[in-house]
Formats: C-alpha cells, sequence, structure tokens
C-alpha cells in the first residue's frame, strides 16, 4: 500500500502497550490521524485499562481526539492475525506480541517508550511528561513510515 506521499506502508498496524491507555492510544491515533486512508490501524494492551484523561488532553492540544477511545486487550481483539506489522510500546507488550508472532505472520517492533503516568510533580510537569511521549511517538511514526519511501529510491 502506497501512503500520501508515495511512500510504502503496511496493511495494517497494531500498537501495543501495557494497558492500552496511554502510549498505544497516542501511537493508534497518531498512525490513524496521519495514515488512517491508507492504513488499518489498532491498539491494545496486556491488561485492561482506562482512558487516561491527561492523554486526552494532550492529544487534544495538537487537534487528535482520543476521548472516545475504548481501551482493550489482546484477548479482545477479534483478529489478531490480520496484521502485519505489530509496534510495541512496552516490555510486557513486547512479551505478548513475540507469542502472538508464534501464531501469525507479523512483524514485530519495539520502540521502548517511557509510561508518562510514572512521573510525579505539579499537574503542568505531568503533562509536560505527557507531551514529550506524544511528540516522540510523532516524530518515531514519521520517520518509520517516511523511511520507507527513503528505502525504495
Amino acid at each position: 500500500m502506497r501512503g500520501p506521499n508515495g511512500e510504502e506502508l503496511p496493511g495494517a498496524v497494531l500498537f501495543a502497550c501495557t494497558m492500552n491507555s496511554v502510549r498505544s492510544v497516542m501511537a493508534f491515533s497518531i498512525m490513524k490521524h496521519l495514515y488512517g486512508k491508507f492504513v488499518y490501524v489498532d491498539a491494545a494492551g496486556v491488561r485492561a485499562g482506562e482512558l487516561d484523561p491527561m492523554a486526552v488532553e494532550v492529544m487534544d492540544e495538537i487537534g487528535i481526539e482520543v476521548a472516545k477511545y475504548k481501551p482493550k486487550t489482546f484477548d479482545d481483539m477479534e483478529d489478531s492475525t490480520m496484521f502485519d506489522l505489530c509496534i510495541t510500546l512496552s516490555p510486557e507488550a513486547q512479551h505478548r506480541a513475540v507469542d502472538l508472532a508464534h501464531t501469525s505472520a507479523i512483524d514485530i517492533e519495539y520502540w521502548p517508550t517511557h509510561d508518562p503516568t510514572l512521573v510525579e510533580g505539579n499537574r503542568e510537569q505531568r503533562l509536560d511528561a505527557y507531551r514529550a511521549v506524544r511528540d516522540g511517538i510523532m516524530q518515531k511514526i514519521k520517520d518509520r513510515f517516511a523511511a520507507e519511501q527513503a528505502s525504495d529510491t
């Protein structure tokens, strides 16, 4: 599949983290925003979680609405074999994705991503941690899929 700038894209991408409440939601939403017309995108967590309000807030800051997103686990997914690529953002998700790869032909990439929920401090310091994660994921997605285009030339 070709993206908006001619880049080669996988057909379906799954983003995964520990609880599908912050990091994978951000990655899913950013990927869907940038490439959703070209790639099927979903997200899951190893364990059930609740959507984090600070994640919603920092995504709203860049014009991507996630408030209606419903976190889910790998076990909630109907067909995890449909994905070409699973990008994991936490060690727990990486282990679960490796298990998934035993039963389906899926490429796995591990993007170690800091968990902003662990940051302590005042509200603004905590929001800054979420923003840093959001911005890092955004850049990683842009670099990863633009690199596909560069390698084709």
